[in-house]
């Protein structure tokens, strides 16, 4: 849990500092997501799971992430992942056990937040969080989180 909202703030502006200081001298996709997804494993409290899906043309396959063994293809519109992707939207889930249409690929996640990956119009994959808690993540989240998302795409050979 976080101890304020300006811990929280802080926390994320140094994550995003941190990533466009890797992403500066590397290029590469897997090198920056693999990267990418172990600094917001670590900084953030309560992760069970933190990486990405990317999209294929025809569905979204298991990228790099920190976490337990996961589900490996998502069609679109299906589970949080999947809607985020075909609806190109930052999605927040309080509770997953309560969302309709949730996949469940570790029963240790409590809540979720996706933040799809586009350049240029085009689906690239999405960003998946999931905590241990539930209500982990609010409108904070979702700004940060996009700006990540953004850094890492115009930073990577995507």
């Amino acid at each position: 849990m976080w101890k304020s909202e300006k811990q929280k703030k802080d926390t994320y502006e140094l994550m995003i500092q941190q990533l466009t200081g890797l992403t500066e001298i590397e290029h590469d996709v897997i090198a920056n997501l693999a990267n990418s997804s172990a600094l917001l494993a670590d900084a953030l409290p309560d992760t069970v799971f933190a990486g990405y899906y990317l999209y294929n043309g025809d569905e979204l396959v298991l990228g790099p992430f920190q976490g337990k063994v996961s589900c490996t293809r998502i069609k679109l519109g299906k589970g949080v992942c999947g809607e985020s992707a075909e609806k190109q939207k930052t999605l927040i889930v309080d509770n997953v056990k309560t969302h309709e249409n949730y996949i469940s690929c570790d029963s240790a996640a409590m809540s979720e937040i996706v933040v799809p990956m586009v350049k240029d119009g085009v689906l690239l994959g999405v960003l998946d969080i999931d905590s241990g808690v539930t209500f982990s993540y609010d409108a904070i989240d979702q700004e940060y989180l996009e700006k990540f998302a953004a850094v890492l795409i115009d930073q990577s050979n995507f």
